[in-house]
């Protein structure tokens, strides 16, 4: 493992600055809902992380712990961990339920933000 290589700082987002981070973001947003108790979402957050590093700049990668932030699970009627939600312009657009690869992920995002996104090719090396 290289110790040089730099993550992205991992953005928890809660009740408090939601709607900030979230709703009146300029960029497309992924939201997690995610739980540390979670196998799952554990098996995930590496590739969030690799979805966050190769579209730096043109998305939002965020996490929510869905046991500390229960009132936005009942917003956005999350019924499960991991949920991924994709906000385009302060809207919900796709939601993805479950583990789910980075092709997946990327996939729904291309169908949800079109075209911005062609360009992106990930490195099966990063976020590792």
């Amino acid at each position: 493992m290289n110790a040089n290589r730099v993550k992205p700082p991992t953005v928890e987002v809660g009740e408090a600055n939601f709607d900030a981070e979230v709703v009146r973001s300029d960029q497309p947003v992924l939201v997690a809902f995610l739980a540390p108790w979670s196998r799952p979402c554990q098996v995930i957050k590496p590739v969030l992380a690799q979805v966050a590093l190769a579209c730096a700049g043109k998305l939002k990668v965020l996490e929510v712990n869905a046991d500390d932030h229960p009132g936005l699970g009942v917003d956005y009627e999350v019924q499960s961990v991991p949920t991924l939600l994709y906000f385009v312009a302060g809207s919900l657009r796709a939601r993805i339920v479950g583990t789910a690869s980075k092709e997946a992920i990327f996939s729904k995002l291309l169908s949800v933000c079109g075209g911005d996104f062609k360009s992106i090719t990930f490195n099966p090396d990063q976020g590792k």
